[in-house]
């Protein structure tokens, strides 16, 4: 069975946050976050993303993460509003590219 992308991303998302111990918890909370992450920037940007070439969406997931494992996610699209918006635009411009004669 092929890994999911969550679980392809986890080790390098804990590398990120500096967390070097093997807890399946802390494995299952940092998954979570990495799914609801993807979500919630593939929302904001309108079109799916790629998450595992090291690009704009993969740099605001492990952010997402960073806030979300410090319990400030409420801050996390606050102070990070311009690239967020950029995602977005970048997304739309990419959707109508694709529907474009």
């Amino acid at each position: 069975m092929p890994e999911s992308i969550s679980q392809l991303l986890l080790p390098y998302v804990k590398s990120y946050l500096h967390i070097i111990w093997q807890d399946e918890n802390t494995d299952n909370n940092l998954t979570g976050m990495i799914n609801r992450g993807m979500a919630r920037l593939q929302e904001i940007a309108g079109v799916p993303l790629d998450f595992i070439a090291e690009d704009l969406p993969r740099a605001l997931l492990f952010d997402y993460c960073r806030y979300a494992n410090s319990h400030a996610l409420e801050m996390f699209e606050k102070n990070f509003a311009s690239e967020l918006m950029s995602l977005h635009i970048k997304g739309q411009v990419q959707a109508n590219s694709e529907v474009a004669p």
